[in-house]
């Protein structure tokens, strides 16, 4: 058998592999996604009084363009801390130290009623 033999029975099924592999992985993300959006439509929706312990920003570039997403972390009374994802404005209009009323349900940030 020829190089060029081989070549033409392996590229085939490289090719084939890859395109799996990219489809499964799309698959895993979007099953991840809906069992996340089912967990917190199931979740109660709390009210809960908190402390805004930080603020962070992460930005991710790809090509030409970025993106930025914001987070802030909240203290719960029991000391224990969760960080949710929020809006550009809602990041915006929150300080460090801010004491009020959280609203969320599951990892869903709903809402921040300061004091």
């Amino acid at each position: 058998m020829y190089i060029g033999d081989i070549m033409f029975y392996l590229v085939p099924i490289f090719i084939g592999l890859i395109f799996i592999i990219v489809i499964g992985g799309i698959l895993i993300s979007i099953i991840k996604g809906i069992g996340t959006w089912r967990k917190n439509e199931q979740s109660p929706r709390l009210n809960v009084p908190v402390v805004l312990t930080s603020k962070r920003n992460h930005v991710s570039r790809g090509g030409s363009s970025s993106h930025t997403s914001y987070y802030v972390t909240f203290e719960f009374e029991s000391k224990d801390r969760t960080e949710f994802k929020v809006s550009e404005k809602e990041y915006g209009q929150l300080s460090k130290d801010d004491t009020g009323i959280l609203t969320f349900q599951g990892t869903r940030y709903l809402g921040f009623e300061r004091n």
